[in-house]
């Protein structure tokens, strides 16, 4: 795909959404043709974010928790502590790829990370995210800027799944929602975590990673 490309990886920990939704949006608009791609790998204080196609009615009873209107594809989901979030931040026309298969590369990533933990998982054609059995554990949604994309995807490991009651998950009433240390007692979130980041970067065909632990630098 890539020749000669380094891609920025940060890591930032526990972000309230807003402030991170807001400044994808601005290294969007503001990134140019030599700008290195980057992916953030965080989580997210609790909040449902609710997509450009997000219907009021799959609000159910949102309690204490807030609901943030986003610019992403899809639904309305939940973000909270315990679930892993990587943001794509991606040129496509550099790295001759479309829409689908970016999607398509965060499915692929998934599944290979749980297959590490012999979990058998799934994408499927008609509702974009990673399955085990009858049950979700990851929720994508992208948006394209510019050429460019922003968001990305959510992999459930070991968080409060309660909050996933209080809508319907992606549109679906009554989709069950599951996580890695459910399918699996001694599984390692930080493990995961590396894998997934390692088949993302290896797949899309950077040369060189550079880890940073804030946004500071930018």
């Amino acid at each position: 795909m890539i020749i000669d490309n380094t891609v920025i990886v940060r890591n930032l920990g526990i972000q309230p959404y807003q402030p991170i939704w807001h400044k994808m949006q601005a290294f969007t608009d503001q990134r140019n043709a030599e700008t290195a791609d980057e992916i953030w790998v965080l989580q997210h204080e609790p909040v449902f974010t609710q997509g450009q196609a997000g219907k009021e009615e799959h609000l159910l009873l949102t309690g204490d928790i807030p609901v943030v209107q986003v610019d992403r594809g899809g639904q309305v989901t939940y973000h909270g502590p315990g679930q892993l979030v990587i943001y794509l931040l991606l040129d496509l026309r550099r790295n001759k790829l479309g829409v689908r298969d970016v999607v398509t590369l965060m499915e692929k990533a998934v599944i290979a990370t749980l297959q590490h933990y012999a979990v058998d998982a799934y994408a499927k054609p008609d509702a974009p995210g990673v399955y085990v059995g009858d049950a979700k554990i990851a929720s994508l949604g992208l948006r394209v800027r510019r050429g460019c994309t922003f968001h990305g995807l959510a992999l459930n490991l070991d968080m409060d799944l309660e909050p996933f009651l209080r809508i319907n998950p992606c549109g679906y009433a009554g989709m069950a929602m599951t996580q890695l240390c459910t399918l699996v007692a001694d599984a390692d979130p930080q493990q995961a975590t590396q894998w997934l980041v390692n088949y993302l970067t290896k797949e899309i065909g950077y040369n060189s990673v550079n880890h940073q632990t804030s946004l500071d630098s930018q």
